[in-house]
């Protein structure tokens, strides 16, 4: 943690030598330190503290220096700390400015050369003045600062980014936060820099990359190595799951993922039926756990960065990401995962992350804070995303096309829905237009039975509908079924063209793909549960059979 500041401005060295002499014995423990002999390469020096969210508790400056009076100086340092106490050294022809500045600038106290003894005349007068501070210090956020229009897919993306890979950052609406526009200012950017993320330390990225806020962060996206015994593509639960067991098995284990870990689950505000958890956990601290379990076994984790293609070269596997880069690995299990479908309509496309979302219900819960918001789905994702919206919006509608949620979504969370009292389900409704200006404001719905359309007010749309398989992007002659995902194991039988692309002579194994080394987990897999815990299961799993691959290879 940062200690705050005293900063000391005198023109004469002799003089500034001492007071700092004397400040370091008392208070170098609680404070640092700063001193210049000028005012204006102090207040230069100011607006740098500021911009890297130090904070200044007191200042003593000289009265009488060349470059402006001490008055002079501590009205323009309290525009940037206004905050901090401010302390007049003087000679006695100077205490009538003195008296002057109390009333005129607020000045907290003067001090008259010479302060020796400290013990009597000085340490009281500041050990005072900061115990005064001290009570009404409250720390600054220090890390990454977010600054952004709250109803920008720009903006979203990279909350959402951030808040997936567990980052703390503070997020600044700068329409309706004024320390939004104050930081803009301190450095020198202006509306059309937004987004802008100011890291701790003061370095400013202007309306970056998930890449570029990632490498900042910590994140790597090239491979430390040259060859992988596994490498793992989709860090969601059977992903961290197979990452987990293959590194404590001693493989040497890299996992790849285009955005943030825990997929799906990653953003579930309450998971309530994973076993050992008789209170829940959050899909945030689930994944927490799974990623420190995998480091802590040497698995090395590569994000964000997308896989493209993988290519096979007889006991190898190429895989190519989006910036050229290549990870080269002897095994592979695939658990990409599965994304929410999206409504085939313009007017929600027109909207989307400024008003409308696709999952996210996490990310985006206290912008709607006292609003109505809706959510389309009727499976467990969208209660749980009704029941995190429900603390902070004024109230949650769900529509669904069914006439309840008995078919889709899990009894506990439907008795806990109807236990919430700002929660109202919509049976046999369908959203049809999304209407706005620059975001969301209102939403046409349509009574499915009777055609009856009527408009109502709206927050936010949250979408938790179907999904589909992320395997678009796989060209390797790997089956899927009709609707993409990816067959494995006894199921390969049932396709016509299995036998002309698998030519080992053993059967595959149960999460094989029809092509040798490479295996699926998770929902990701034709015939997955759909659960989290069966996906972890599965990841651990795939291990065993990676195991038995590459000992036959």
């Amino acid at each position: 943690m940062k200690l705050p500041i005293i900063f000391s401005i005198d023109d004469d060295q002799q003089v500034l030598q001492a007071i700092q002499h004397d400040l370091r014995k008392q208070y170098r423990k609680q404070y640092r330190i700063m001193c210049t002999t000028s005012a204006r390469e102090a207040l230069e020096a100011l607006t740098e503290l500021k911009k890297k969210d130090e904070d200044v508790a007191l200042f003593l400056s000289d009265q009488r220096m060349p470059d402006m009076t001490g008055v002079e100086f501590l009205t323009q340092a309290r525009k940037v700390f206004p905050n901090a106490k401010r302390a007049l050294l003087t000679a006695y022809s100077d205490i009538d400015a003195a008296v002057r500045a109390i009333n005129e600038v607020q000045l907290d106290y003067y001090i008259a050369k010479p302060w020796d003894p400290p013990e009597e005349k000085l340490y009281p007068v500041l050990d005072d003045l900061l115990d005064n501070w001290q009570s009404d210090y409250k720390p600054g956020f220090t890390g990454l600062k977010l600054v952004g229009y709250q109803f920008s897919p720009r903006s979203h993306e990279l909350k959402d980014f951030l808040a997936g890979n567990l980052m703390p950052y503070q997020w600044l609406d700068i329409e309706h936060d004024p320390d939004a526009q104050t930081l803009l200012d301190l450095h020198g950017l202006t509306h059309k820099d937004l987004p802008v993320a100011i890291l701790e330390g003061g370095k400013v990225l202007v309306q970056p990359t998930i890449q570029e806020i990632g490498a900042q962060m910590g994140l790597s996206p090239t491979a430390s190595e040259s060859l992988y015994d596994l490498a793992i593509i989709g860090a969601g639960p059977a992903g961290l799951a197979a990452a987990v067991y293959g590194g404590s098995e001693g493989l040497k284990t890299i996992l790849i993922d285009k955005r943030a870990p825990g997929g799906q689950a990653g953003t579930s505000s309450r998971i309530e039926n994973y076993l050992g958890f008789p209170a829940g956990l959050s899909g945030a601290e689930l994944t927490r756990r799974a990623i420190t379990q995998a480091q802590r076994f040497g698995v090395e984790f590569l994000a964000p960065q997308e896989v493209v293609s993988i290519e096979s070269k007889g006991q190898y596997k190429h895989i190519n990401m989006t910036d050229g880069s290549k990870v080269v690995t002897r095994a592979i299990v695939l658990s990409t995962g599965v994304s929410y479908h999206k409504l085939d309509n313009e007017s929600l496309d027109r909207f989307s992350g400024a008003g409308v979302y696709y999952g996210a219900a996490t990310t985006e819960a206290f912008a709607f804070k006292g609003q109505p918001v809706y959510i389309v789905g009727g499976g467990n994702s969208a209660g749980q995303g009704a029941m995190y919206l429900s603390r902070t919006a004024s109230d949650v509608y769900i529509c669904v096309r069914r006439p309840d949620l008995s078919e889709t979504m899990s009894q506990y969370l439907i008795d806990q829905i109807e236990k919430t009292p700002n929660i109202h389900v919509i049976g046999c409704t369908e959203v049809v237009e999304a209407l706005g200006n620059e975001r969301l404001e209102c939403l046409v719905l349509e009574n499915m039975d009777t055609h009856e359309r009527r408009t109502e007010k709206a927050g936010g749309l949250f979408i938790f509908i179907g999904t589909k398989p992320l395997t678009d992007w796989i060209e390797l002659d790997i089956i899927k079924d009709p609707k993409g995902f990816i067959a494995t194991g006894r199921d390969l039988g049932r396709y016509a063209e299995y036998r002309k692309v698998w030519k080992q002579n053993r059967e595959p194994y149960l999460l094989e793909t029809c092509s040798p080394g490479i295996f699926a987990a998770g929902d990701v897999r034709a015939g997955a549960m759909n659960r989290v815990a069966s996906a972890v299961g599965e990841g651990a799993m795939a291990v065993s059979f990676v195991h038995k691959y590459l000992a036959e290879n």
